[in-house]
């Protein structure tokens, strides 16, 4: 998962240089439920039906440290030769080293992340608002909370988070969605094709242009994009892990690429000393411990879908196996399988919540707030008293209240004004 792209879509460049008009104000995104919006007036944009678009093929432990590299809870793994083979999770620190670089290339030339102005062309700035207002309304439909929490930040900031979050819900969708029995490989890699255009600004539809005009204001680099899609193709064909460095990958390809793409958006605090490197990772945690929640939470639902995303070798060590988790029966073997995942989950969590305050002021409650949040599901599990076959485990409308403030609270603390050393995993 190699970094190249850097500016991709410069200033100059045409953002609305479509493949084809079509005369519709309708767009599906696939939600299990779908959703069908319709806009008033005449829009000159490509349908963004997912439905249509496959019809027709169209488609680790963070701190905030200096020198020390991501921890590597497995630094060197056999593979089937007996020769070892570089970990997972240095896989991923290779991306993040390449992703902050992006970043601090860009403070030492400014010293700030500069946002460029809109691209403005003759007919398009009113097309490209409406845009970004779609990718508003997707994020406050399906993570409301978050939503309201990006509404603190810049327009500019808020626009962009909304059209990434948007571009990662259709990604998600491919194999996850109503659509997904059709979903092939080459769907994909249409799909990713696609993300090459959109990148160089050649935008296929009403929100992939808005994404298209994110990245020509931001330092995003096209690869977290690229890996996230990876994590689609490995749900393909893929839905047993033997060991957690397996799982690991995969928990950064769909969730901890999120992190990396929204580093740049979020922006540094003027006032952190934390080194670059050291905020992505928690971004990295942020999105691993996120999944691995997604994961506890779903055990009986991925199970039913003939899917168990949990490391077969702890399975095997707690005196489990795949006919356990068929059965959903809770026993003292899975309370104490259980206790420990949630407790590697509960960790990332923790190291991600160091990195949050080095964000910039008007990041961290949304960031905080959907952390706390998240991280409440683990509590649930354990009030179901680890029940996570027949019972899905949700944060109450009053929990989530009193976790504002909380977050707000802790949004409020000050940067670090040192650099403290890179904590470890102990997994």
């Amino acid at each position: 998962m190699s970094v190249a792209l850097v500016w991709v879509v410069s200033p100059n460049t045409e953002v609305f240089k479509f493949y084809g008009i079509l005369d519709s104000s309708r767009f599906v995104l696939g939600n299990r439920s779908s959703i069908r919006a319709k806009m008033g007036g005449k829009q000159d944009w490509k349908s963004c039906s997912l439905s249509t678009d496959v019809k027709y093929s169209s488609v680790g432990g963070s701190g905030l440290g200096s020198e020390a590299k991501f921890p590597v809870l497995l630094s060197m793994v056999a593979n089937p030769l007996g020769e070892s083979a570089v970990s997972s999770e240095q896989k991923v620190y290779d991306v993040v080293l390449k992703q902050a670089s992006l970043v601090k290339k860009q403070l030492r030339s400014n010293g700030y992340l500069d946002v460029k102005p809109d691209i403005i062309l003759p007919g398009n700035l009113s097309l490209l608002s409406k845009a970004y207002d779609r990718c508003g309304e997707v994020c406050a439909e399906y993570a409301k909370t978050f939503y309201l929490g990006t509404l603190l930040m810049t327009p500019e900031r808020r626009r962009a988070i909304w059209a990434i979050y948007v571009w990662c819900r259709r990604t998600d969708e491919l194999v996850d969605g109503p659509n997904a029995s059709h979903i092939t490989p080459t769907a994909l890699d249409r799909w990713e094709s696609r993300l090459d255009d959109l990148f160089q600004g050649r935008p296929f539809d009403m929100l992939d242009a808005a994404l298209s005009d994110t990245v020509t204001k931001f330092p995003v680099d096209i690869q977290p994009f690229k890996d996230m899609i990876e994590g689609m193709r490995m749900d393909l064909r893929k839905s047993r892990y033997q060991n957690f460095d397996e799982l690991y990958l995969y928990c950064y390809y769909v969730a901890g690429t999120v992190g990396l793409m929204s580093v740049p958006v979020m922006g540094i605090s003027t006032e952190s000393q934390a080194t670059t490197e050291s905020v992505y990772n928690a971004a990295l945690a942020l999105g691993i411990a996120n999944q691995l929640t997604n994961i506890l939470r779903d055990v009986g639902e991925d199970a039913r879908r003939g899917r168990i995303y949990l490391p077969q070798d702890e399975l095997a060590e707690a005196g489990l196996s795949d006919a356990d988790i068929y059965a959903g029966k809770v026993t003292d073997k899975w309370r104490s399988f259980m206790k420990d995942q949630i407790k590697r989950a509960r960790m990332f969590f923790d190291e991600a919540e160091k990195g949050v305050t080095e964000l910039s002021e008007a990041s961290r409650w949304p960031v905080l707030a959907s952390l706390l949040l998240y991280r409440q599901i683990l509590d649930e599990i354990e009030a179901n008293d680890y029940n996570n076959f027949t019972r899905r485990a949700y944060v109450s409308k009053a929990k989530k209240l009193l976790a504002l403030p909380i977050a707000y609270t802790k949004s409020i603390i000050r940067p670090s004004r040192t650099s403290p050393e890179l904590s470890k995993y102990n997994l």
